[in-house]
């Protein structure tokens, strides 16, 4: 009984709320078709779809008690100016299932309502008339259901008494499975599909992992930073005192003599050693002189003649400090950097080639980097070639990484980089 009473005061309650949901499709209609007659609708249809929203919530929130679930309340703030309001309209997928909704409430729940009315009214409706009979004429007699007459109170209680023998085990067997059929379709027309939530999660994981490339990127910057203002001056400070310290001591110094020597070429490897970790983590010369420069500087000094070409399709305009590849993650940079070096070095060495090409193009949110020589081939990464290290720093990134080495060439290296900023 307690199922039946709450599908009953559900699906009633749903209505004439489903009757008025009948507005709503030419109502969105007339606001939009005003944002090109009159203009008002460019201001009223935003804060119109605010209202839907608020509408399709409070149906949300009835379905899910109904269901006893729990939903995460969805809330529509609009932002400010008016392009800024329609482009977040327009592009938000959440507006796109209210307006399902709406045609779906409409579909569902007028024709949900009715039937739990017609379940339940249809033995109250019996109940309470059958009984006045009598103040009907004997020509005219009171006629209910499908125009059954009843003229006494045999045939009044009968049919009573058979109206709710039939309606009742109806009633309590349909009205809770219609009203959690409508619950539930109101529930799942608002709610995210699979797909979409799998989007959803790798545009967070991506916005995610962008700021973490930053922050990682910052943190790089400051660690070679204070090793090379810190440690790495105290380190020349050290070795050029011992090497003071050994020029003025005698010549018969004997074995402090020899304890400063190895001293003082201490201090020099652990410099040199300092120096290879500071250029491994972030190269100073990114700091210095940016992707680009740095680019530029690793080209003049190959041991092949190397051209770099940068380009940029994303289609912004980046600050000038940024260069031609506009702004991009630490990170990505030094990934970059190193991928380029690399490759360089064992064209230099391995490829037997006349010329390298380095391309550096940026697309929307990833770095292209392609490096291509006219050597002779035969990259075998089983043999631990540097392109395992490529493929594991890009690795770290999300990036990809693409050889193409046939024999007798050319070699061609092409790595892809996340550079969302």
């Amino acid at each position: 009984m307690r199922n039946l009473l709450r599908g009953t005061r559900y699906l009633l309650g749903g209505l004439p709320s489903a009757m008025a949901t009948l507005l709503v499709p030419p109502l969105l209609a007339a606001v939009a078709l005003s944002s090109g007659v009159a203009g008002l609708g460019l201001f009223a249809f935003p804060r119109t779809m605010v209202a839907l929203r608020r509408w399709a919530e409070w149906h949300r929130g009835r379905a899910a008690a109904y269901l006893g679930v729990r939903v995460t309340p969805r809330e529509l703030v609009l932002g400010d100016g008016l392009r800024a309001r329609w482009r977040q309209v327009l592009d938000d997928p959440e507006i796109r299932r209210d307006a399902r909704w709406t045609l779906r409430q409409i579909v569902t729940g007028i024709p949900a309502g009715m039937g739990a009315l017609a379940l339940v009214g249809t033995p109250v409706l019996t109940l309470v008339a059958a009984p006045l009979w009598w103040l009907f004429p004997a020509g005219e007699p009171l006629r209910l259901l499908i125009g059954i007459p009843v003229t006494g109170w045999g045939s009044a209680l009968g049919l009573a008494a058979g109206t709710v023998a039939v309606f009742g085990p109806l009633s309590w067997w349909a009205v809770p499975r219609l009203a959690g059929f409508h619950a539930r379709g109101c529930v799942a027309a608002l709610e995210p599909t699979a797909e979409e939530r799998l989007t959803e999660r790798v545009d967070t994981l991506t916005e995610s992992r962008a700021g973490v490339l930053d922050a990682h990127g910052a943190e790089l910057r400051r660690i070679e930073r204070d090793l090379h203002d810190g440690t790495q001056a105290r380190l020349v400070a050290i070795a050029m005192r011992l090497g003071v310290a050994r020029e003025s001591l005698p010549d018969d110094a004997g074995a402090l003599a020899a304890l400063l020597q190895e001293a003082h070429e201490g201090a020099e490897e652990a410099m040199t050693e300092l120096r290879e970790v500071i250029r491994t983590m972030y190269p100073p010369i990114l700091a210095d002189r940016g992707l680009e420069g740095a680019l530029a500087a690793l080209a003049a000094r190959a041991g092949i003649p190397a051209e770099v070409e940068l380009q940029d399709l994303s289609g912004g305009a980046a600050p000038a400090a940024a260069g031609t590849l506009g702004r991009l993650p630490a990170s990505v940079e030094a990934a970059a950097y190193f991928v380029v070096a690399e490759t360089l070095t064992n064209a230099a060495k391995h490829s037997g080639g006349t010329r390298v090409l380095v391309r550096l193009t940026r697309d929307g949110g990833r770095l292209l980097v392609e490096v291509t020589d006219d050597g002779v081939g035969g990259v075998n990464e089983a043999l631990g070639t540097g392109v395992v290290g490529i493929r594991r720093r890009v690795a770290a990134l999300d990036g990809t990484v693409l050889v193409s080495s046939p024999a007798g060439g050319p070699t061609a290296i092409t790595v892809e980089l996340p550079c969302e900023s």
